[in-house]
């Protein structure tokens, strides 16, 4: 009888292992397609913004006629739209910024609008307006750039010339900000696009030297530039 029970003590635990291995992996298999699920249903979201925005900004500046002058202001307008709502919402303004920026400069690329200009413009609001809410500026302005691009691709555009203009519009965005943010944001955008270093450094403040041994080096100003070749012309 015990050498039974031990047996039959041996086989429950056996059993019960099992039990514990299925569940575990129906759990994980749950989790799996929980996510799988969850991120279809994000990017059915981030299309529906593109959709709209690119719509409603092909649309409007129809409407206006002056594309080259109102794409800008419909820009500000939109990206401003964009921030109110997730304000309201109470997040989701990193997740939407790509969708928006993508779906801006698709708009304006129906319409014949200056896309690379237009670039720029889309990052540095949507910079700023991370600021004013307290979000994440260096992953709010990496998605916007991310969106041109993506969108410059899509439209036929020359991506290069799109990722210096949003790059330089991030930068530039950062620079009101103060130093942080534009190192936070050179930091981000780094490979984005080639010289990207460069036109973080460009924004940054050189540091001040003084003193006789270490005098402060200027560069001379277009009058003095201009003073010193009519001086060789003379000669």
């Amino acid at each position: 009888m015990a050498k039974e029970h031990v047996m039959t003590a041996k086989g429950f635990q056996e059993d019960s292992g099992e039990g514990i291995k299925e569940s575990i992996g129906r759990t994980g298999t749950a989790v799996k397609d929980g996510v799988v699920s969850s991120l279809k249903g994000i990017n059915e979201i981030e299309a529906e913004i593109v959709t709209l925005v690119r719509s409603t900004v092909s649309n409007a500046l129809r409407l206006t006629g002056d594309v080259a002058t109102e794409s800008i202001i419909i820009t500000k307008d939109v990206v401003k739209g964009a921030i109110q709502a997730s304000e309201e919402v109470g997040t989701g303004l990193i997740m939407s910024t790509k969708s928006v920026a993508k779906g801006m400069i698709m708009g304006v690329s129906d319409v014949g609008g200056d896309v690379v200009a237009i670039a720029g413009q889309i990052v540095i609001g949507a910079v700023k307006g991370a600021a004013e809410v307290g979000a994440d500026v260096a992953l709010v302005a990496r998605r916007a750039v991310d969106g041109v691009i993506e969108a410059s691709k899509e439209v036929g555009a020359n991506a290069g010339d799109v990722a210096t203009s949003a790059v330089h519009g991030a930068i530039e965005a950062a620079g009101t900000i103060g130093n942080t943010a534009v190192r936070a944001v050179r930091d981000m955008l780094v490979g984005v696009v080639e010289g990207v270093k460069d036109v973080a450094s460009a924004a940054l403040p050189k540091p001040r030297t003084t003193g006789q041994d270490s005098p402060v080096k200027t560069r001379p100003t277009p009058v003095e530039v201009a003073t010193k070749t009519r001086g060789k012309r003379g000669k």
